[in-house]
């Protein structure tokens, strides 16, 4: 049965695709071809994977995504659509669909949206509904870099605390554009920021995001 999280893997890697090896991203620095070897080696490659959250193995990590950016695009682009090997946690259903939900959709916006023509995406209730859900379980952890109070807020008025601290400022939006604002892509994000003013301007420039 299908699950949100593979049908964000397809839908990606068919971004990837079409974009090409050489398009840009919302990833500082990096191209589509650069993106496409960090999601494999992500799921193919714990042992450098790790570096994402250890400071001391990013070395590691950094020259293992360097041995897999030199493949060819293609290549990637197909390991990425098989899905991890089944000895990866992320073969698990239930491990894939809480880690990879919103990691895949905020991934296809670094490719749309670093189109100077890109438009919001619709996102259907159900699909809104399970990247909420995911937003609820993630919030602090993801929210954790915050300079100032952080609260999320759908415009049906359900919230949830990012980040506790003073002053507050609250991002009202539907899932999927908080999703892009949480992991750090605010300028990109279509949401709408109350609260002090200067809280304002210091969020949206901060490194929000794992």
């Amino acid at each position: 049965m299908s699950t949100h999280a593979r049908r964000e893997r397809l839908l990606l890697a068919d971004l990837l695709e079409t974009a090409g090896s050489e398009a840009p991203t919302l990833c500082e620095g990096w191209t589509t071809h650069d993106l496409a070897a960090h999601l494999v080696v992500r799921e193919r490659r714990a042992d450098a994977a790790a570096g994402l959250l250890l400071k001391p193995l990013a070395g590691r990590l950094e020259r293992v995504q360097a041995e897999f950016a030199a493949k060819p695009y293609a290549e990637l682009i197909q390991l990425f659509r098989e899905g991890p090997p089944r000895m990866s946690p992320f073969a698990v259903k239930q491990v894939d669909e809480a880690a990879n939900t919103i990691e895949f959709y905020v991934h296809a916006e670094d490719i749309r949206r670093a189109q100077p023509d890109w438009q919001p995406r619709e996102i259907d209730p159900v699909f809104a509904d399970a990247l909420w859900s995911r937003i609820e379980r993630i919030a602090k952890a993801v929210g954790r870099k915050s300079p100032v109070g952080l609260v999320l807020r759908r415009p049906d008025g359900r919230t949830v605390v990012a980040h506790r601290g003073t002053p507050v400022v609250t991002a009202t939006a539907d899932p999927g554009e908080l999703a892009v604002f949480l992991f750090g892509r605010q300028d990109a994000a279509r949401v709408e920021l109350e609260g002090d003013k200067e809280a304002v301007a210091t969020l949206h420039t901060a490194k929000l995001g794992i």
